[in-house]
């Protein structure tokens, strides 16, 4: 997991020395942003290690419960092309007594085995846009761009039954490409704006889509509000381990940027 903060550091130095050796006279723009989502969890768990594993129903068969969890976004544009890299650390666990006999990591946990699962991961988006139609200088403004995207997941899945001598842990460190489309709509000038985004890929078995949108409100100059809707749906089958996740739900979030 220390390794993704390593990534982020160098993505965010070399964003910025990018930024400022390619700044011409074209408009650009700098900001950050904090988001807090509220998602709904639904996922399928499997981890093999030799033998396959019982899939199972994370929330269900493992008492894995729903979490919130908050967002940071560094972004610039310069002209059509804009730049952004997004952290997000998720972390969700939960503890019930088995009503299955499951296979985890090559382990047999037995029904009626008190166990607590943990699964954390954290999300690196390193994303790009090119504006194929651009009319933000009209009152009501309008854009629409081509984005491409890596999705880096690093984390891994635990599975601790103290009365058996077992815990588990498998790690996984996953890179996603992804590609899409983002729009952006002027509502009233400057002051109320909406923008939706929706990107994903489906490769070697692996499926992974991600769509977002919401409005915003600018109460002061540099300062943004937003209140809006994200789904993530993962499905992905690597290095032995199995995920087949939807998050889905509410955010609000703050920009500041100029």
């Amino acid at each position: 997991m220390k390794k993704s903060v390593g990534v982020i550091l160098c993505a965010l130095v070399g964003l910025t020395f990018f930024v400022c050796s390619v700044a011409t006279a074209d408009a650009f723009e700098l900001g950050a942003r904090g988001y807090y989502w509220f998602p709904t969890f639904k996922s399928d768990l499997r981890v093999d290690n030799g033998i396959v594993g019982t899939e199972v129903d994370a929330k269900d068969t493992l008492g894995v419960g729903n979490e919130d969890f908050p967002s940071v976004e560094a972004f610039a544009g310069i002209g059509k092309h804009h730049w952004s890299i997004m952290y997000t650390s998720v972390d969700y666990s939960g503890s019930t007594t088995l009503s299955q006999t499951l296979i985890f990591r090559g382990r047999q946990y037995t029904a009626g085995t008190d166990v607590a699962t943990d699964i954390e991961f954290t999300m690196l988006d390193l994303e790009y846009q090119f504006d194929i139609l651009n009319l933000e200088n009209l009152p009501a403004g309008f854009s629409i761009g081509a984005i491409g995207k890596i999705k880096y997941l690093d984390g891994e899945a635990k599975l601790n039954a103290p009365s058996l001598g077992f815990d588990e842990k498998e790690t996984f460190q996953i890179p996603l490409p992804m590609v899409g489309l983002g729009a952006h709509v002027g509502i009233l000038a400057d002051i109320l704006e909406a923008r939706a985004k929706i990107t994903g890929m489906s490769y070697s078995g692996n499926t992974i889509y991600e769509g977002l949108a919401d409005v915003s409100w600018t109460p002061l100059p540099f300062i943004d509000l937003h209140g809006g809707y994200k789904i993530i749906k993962l499905d992905v089958d690597e290095s032995g381990i199995y995920l087949n996740s939807e998050f889905s739900g509410p955010y609000l979030a703050l920009t500041v940027g100029f």
